[in-house]
């Protein structure tokens, strides 16, 4: 990324924070998602399973300030932080100081956070929103994102092989991404006897037999591609063709509703009528079938209650399902349409309701 791309970014942020959104408080940013956002895609992260960091961003009125402890500072400096930002190192043998450095930085002001503690408050719904909403710069990123990760996938699919264990497959797809330089937040595979079965299948000891699905959640630059696919070893048969054939007509009418003014409730329900018009009134239960997504796998999932109004510049990510038969890409919601995001122009694919969708590969 372009340094000094990145510092404006980053720099516009929290004169954001400071003029529009949260004047006259203090806001403390914890979380990985956070961190990458404020930093313009930098990251506080050594343990990837934590939701927090080591490091914290502290925005007051006087300050864009960067809080971690001296194993980590200098390689944030060197690696993940643009300039615009001060650092206040602490030693990493008295946690506690933390709060002592904080109640400097903030001089008295209300503190509003994204992992409130005692005496805190939530960020405001507006700055949330803004989150969610990706600027051209954020976007020229999560494009790099989604083409590495659908690259990744295609790479280890075209040389997975029936014999291979669901954990060989995803051991090889944790290599390819992190040879493209992501992380796989999530990894799901399954063969031909648990992807019948699964909606979510931890990759386990079977072998993949006819047919395997593999599910990324990569991470790059704080951003999340998510992407399902799928690869048979020998023909289908028609009950199984049919089945990705009606995963693809029902994530249609999902897409052609992720448009600016949309509400998540809606597309919801949508999908409701559309398993139920297939014949499969239950299935909408049996597994979420996505929503928004951003700086987290999902922003907000979608459900009956979910009152997210869609944007311009929001990504959204939907996996309706079926037994033996997914389908997921990202989405970038524009003013004239959607743009995939990960898409590989090397995967087989057929127009569906005016958009390419993925078809099984034929191994």
């Amino acid at each position: 990324m372009n340094d000094a791309i990145r510092a404006a970014e980053a720099a516009e942020k929290v004169r954001l924070i400071r003029e529009s959104l949260c004047p006259d408080m203090a806001v403390r940013l914890k979380g990985v998602d956070w961190f990458a956002w404020i930093t313009a895609g930098g990251s506080n992260e050594v343990l990837l399973a934590a939701e927090t960091g080591i490091a914290q961003v502290v925005v007051t009125p006087d300050g864009a300030f960067v809080v971690t402890n001296e194993i980590e500072a200098q390689r944030l400096v060197d690696e993940q932080l643009p300039d615009g930002f001060e650092l206040r190192v602490l030693p990493w043998a008295y946690p506690s100081q933390v709060d002592v450095v904080l109640r400097e930085l903030v001089h008295g002001l209300p503190v509003c956070s994204d992992r409130p503690e005692e005496g805190e408050h939530e960020l405001p719904a507006p700055l949330v929103t803004a989150r969610r909403v990706l600027t051209p710069t954020e976007v020229q990123r999560y494009r790099s994102v989604g083409l590495l990760a659908a690259q990744a996938m295609t790479e280890v699919l075209t040389q997975a092989q029936p014999q291979w264990s669901e954990r060989q497959l995803a051991g090889a797809g944790a290599r390819a991404l992190y040879a493209r330089g992501l992380a796989p937040a999530l990894i799901l595979a399954a063969g031909e006897r648990r992807c019948q079965l699964y909606r979510h299948p931890l990759p386990g000891d079977d072998q993949l037999g006819r047919h395997a699905m593999l599910v990324f959640c990569a991470r790059g630059f704080g951003l999340y591609a998510n992407l399902t696919r799928f690869v048979a070893f020998a023909p289908l048969a028609e009950k199984e063709k049919e089945r990705h054939r009606l995963v693809r007509e029902i994530e249609a009418r999902a897409l052609a509703l992720s448009r600016p003014d949309e509400q998540l409730n809606e597309i919801y329900r949508e999908l409701n009528y559309a398993y139920a018009g297939f014949g499969f009134g239950d299935a909408i239960r049996e597994h979420h079938q996505g929503g928004t997504t951003g700086y987290l796998s999902r922003e907000v999932i979608a459900g009956p209650e979910s009152q997210e109004v869609l944007q311009a510049g929001m990504a959204v990510a939907w996996n309706p399902s079926l037994p033996g038969a997914k389908i997921e890409d990202t989405f970038l919601i524009t003013e004239i349409g959607l743009l995939n995001l990960t898409i590989d122009p090397v995967w087989p694919s057929a127009p569906v309701a005016g958009l390419e969708r993925p078809l099984v590969w034929q191994g």
